[in-house]
């Protein structure tokens, strides 16, 4: 596994679901974050049993400046389910650790995306008065929201999100590509670790130089 050089100005917590309908919004997130030169912590980037989940999640949202919060996953999966409340519950304990925390943690800043526009209003109308960013379940969306955030907080020198969206297809081709030739199934690829992703996408980063 590839080592992190992150620090508290390059973090981003990653709060988002992690089923199989949003992966692929979640590694196009994953790839903006890291084309735009960022270190993205999520909760999934390590895996023990004996780690109390909540714990990490504050630790990861300590040491990271930036986040970005998808709460467009909040109504449950089946007509059985109950409604998914850890994203607004983790992006709550960012809000408030940038409220109440010391000083160089209200420097934190946050993108909050969802599906719809004021859709969120009926389950989370506290942060009406926020900037918040709908993608409309569009993947290539996603990604404009998420670098136009990054350029207006983070990076004035970040490409185009034409760019970033046309390396981000280069890539998942050559990944798709790669892993088949060392004997990957399509079951393989779709359970891979999300940690095990980040890997594949900064090699390619480094090799590719691209970015």
């Amino acid at each position: 596994m590839m080592q992190k050089n992150g620090s508290f100005q390059t973090n981003v917590f990653i709060n988002c679901p992690f089923d199989t309908i949003y992966k692929p919004f979640l590694q196009a997130l994953l790839f903006t974050v890291i084309y735009s030169g960022l270190e993205p912590r999520i909760a999934s980037e390590r895996s023990d049993s004996g780690e109390i989940r909540v714990d990490k999640i504050k630790t990861l949202i300590k040491e990271s400046r930036y986040s970005i919060h998808d709460i467009s996953r909040m109504e449950p999966l089946g007509k059985r389910d109950m409604p998914r409340f850890n994203m607004p519950f983790e992006l709550g304990l960012d809000l408030g650790c940038r409220a109440f925390g010391i000083e160089h943690l209200c420097q934190k800043k946050c993108l909050i995306l969802e599906k719809r526009k004021y859709r969120y209003r009926k389950v989370l109308s506290d942060i009406s008065g926020n900037d918040i960013r709908a993608h409309n379940n569009n993947v290539e969306k996603l990604v404009r929201h998420v670098r136009n955030w990054i350029y207006e907080n983070i990076n004035s020198q970040v490409q185009a999100a034409t760019q970033i969206w046309q390396r981000y297809n280069e890539f998942y081709a050559y990944f798709e590509r790669t892993l088949k030739e060392f004997g990957f199934t399509k079951k393989d690829i779709e359970e891979m670790p999300v940690n095990e992703f980040i890997d594949y996408l900064k090699s390619w980063r480094l090799s590719s130089q691209r970015f």
